[in-house]
């Protein structure tokens, strides 16, 4: 055991400069800024919202937060400002801006992550605002009142940069500027009308609103760009980034297109299990082949880099626990419900947000995640919230080895724990099927179609002999391979809208059952 306890100590220590970022916060201007001087609204933050992510909102006074990486790891010079996107209503400060500067931090490029002026919100909820004027001519006014300020305060963001780059330890002639959605917008605008001050060296637009209208003349010395979308993106910005690196490359400058055929709007650093979840890595080749970054991911910092994500929360027990704090106790008839799964879980409150909005529903479903970490986090992401009910949604990443192998009998001893920490708490329990799966776009070859018919036999049975409500899935869900219908699903796996819509009735009348039981 003292063996085992220098060893984990060793690890953290020489982990400690990849983990260690510094940060700071500095405001972009003197004063108030420059066109809207009379905003006197404070910024907020949200954790509780429609797109279920951390969210701010109501910038008034826009800042960049400074991620300095370790000298140890430092390259030559290369810095970078982040515009995370939210529709000019909010920014999505942790998926597409904070996650973003530590994974380059890493990797020795100084980055600063800029909150731009938005929409003024009235509500606590800017994405509800956002989705529910979506479309209006009131929603495009505000956005495009917007829209010119929020593209000033990137273009004095990289002005910034350069006028204190040497105090940073930067390259003046090294500074990009990424952004995402509407970040894209103020990323992508950057590229036109500059002055040598606020130049970018390079510019990545990810899925950014650009339409034509935004659009200007190329310049002669235009810096090259990269962008990333996907084809099922739901907003169908894709078009805007297609638009940009044709007319790029036929300006003859230099720009690299990824385009994924599935991924969605706004995935940013989430993990999907899509190709998507690796974007960032192509964006990290683009710098390196352009010049801008040095090979600083040797196979041994890769090996730092990955026990850094295990050592510090496995389970990912962070994930909700701001969001758990700001949860009141449930009310005195209200009969709370706590979704615990993967990423079908996870996915499921942002592709019908008005099925938890209109039930006392509680989504903590994490992408990715298997059974052991699920039941690691159980306590804080389920028992701790109070629910009536808890409908337990698990197993097919097991069945990948998203964390490793895992036989049947794991997998279903995992799930029959968290059912069991349940009922000594009080919480009815609704056991899922597995969904149908023919095979895992991320880790092919795995045949898990049998596995899942014989696990979901495995969890009916216990279900049947424990008094717990049994909610098949997979019968309605899956085609004559084992798999999923495709009319229901994209890659598979995960269900879209028309296989959630199928889910719902038999989730709610699952719930319902579970709560008539003792």
């Amino acid at each position: 055991m003292k063996m085992k306890s220098f060893l984990f100590f060793l690890l953290l220590a020489f982990a400690g400069p990849v983990i260690n970022a510094q940060k700071r916060v500095i405001q972009l201007y003197n004063g108030n800024a420059p066109g809207s001087e009379d905003w006197t609204w404070n910024e907020q933050e949200s954790d509780q919202n429609a797109w279920n992510t951390k969210l701010a909102f109501n910038v008034s006074h826009p800042t960049l937060t400074v991620f300095l990486p370790d000298s140890s790891v430092a390259n030559s010079g290369t810095a970078v400002v982040i515009c995370p996107g939210g529709g000019f209503y909010a920014l999505s400060i942790s998926s597409e801006g904070n996650d973003v500067a530590k994974w380059l931090a890493r990797r020795g490029v100084t980055c600063f992550v800029l909150k731009y002026r938005l929409v003024h919100v009235l509500g606590d909820d800017p994405a509800k605002e956002w989705n529910e004027g979506l479309g209006t001519k009131e929603e495009q006014d505000k956005m495009s009142a917007d829209i010119p300020l929020a593209i000033a305060d990137g273009k004095a963001a990289i002005a910034y940069v350069r006028a204190h780059a040497s105090e940073y330890g930067i390259s003046p002639d090294k500074i990009g500027i990424i952004g995402f959605s509407a970040g894209g917008t103020v990323a992508a605008s950057a590229a036109y009308d500059y002055t040598p001050k606020n130049r970018p060296d390079f510019d990545a637009p990810i899925y950014a609103y650009m339409p034509p209208s935004l659009q200007k003349e190329i310049p002669t010395d235009a810096p090259p760009l990269f962008l990333a979308a996907a084809t099922d993106d739901g907003l169908g910005l894709n078009a805007n980034s297609v638009d940009l690196y044709s007319k790029w490359t036929a300006a003859k400058h230099s720009a690299e297109l990824h385009l994924y055929a599935k991924g969605g709007h706004g995935f940013g650093m989430r993990k999907q299990n899509l190709p998507t979840d690796a974007w960032i890595d192509r964006f990290g080749d683009w710098l390196q082949q352009q010049g801008f970054t040095k090979n600083t991911e040797t196979p041994h910092s890769q090996q730092i880099s990955y026990m850094e994500n295990m050592l510090n929360d496995w389970p990912n027990i962070g994930r909700y626990a701001e969001a758990n704090k700001k949860l009141p106790p449930p009310a005195a008839n209200e009969k709370r419900v706590v979704f615990m799964g993967n990423s079908i879980m996870d996915a499921w409150i942002n592709s019908d947000p008005g099925y938890f909005k209109n039930n006392p529903y509680v989504d903590r479903g994490i992408s990715g995640q298997t059974t052991p970490q699920m039941l690691v986090r159980f306590k804080e992401d389920v028992i701790n919230l109070k629910p009536a009910v808890v409908v337990i949604l698990a197993g097919t990443n097991d069945i990948a080895g998203n964390t490793g192998p895992a036989t049947l009998e794991e997998i279903f001893d995992n799930i029959v724990s968290m059912a069991q920490l349940a009922k000594a708490n009080n919480i009815r329990v609704v056991i899922s099927s597995v969904l149908p799966a023919f095979d895992y776009p991320w880790r092919p070859g795995k045949q898990p179609a049998q596995k899942i018919i014989t696990l979901n036999k495995m969890l009916k049975q216990y279900a049947a002999s424990h008094s717990i409500v049994y909610l098949n899935y997979y019968d309605s869900l899956v085609d004559d391979r084992g798999g999923m219908q495709a009319r229901y699903s994209k890659d598979g796996v995960h269900p879209t809208l028309e296989g959630y819509k199928v889910m719902e009735p038999l989730t709610d009348k699952a719930i319902d059952e579970a709560l008539k039981r003792k």
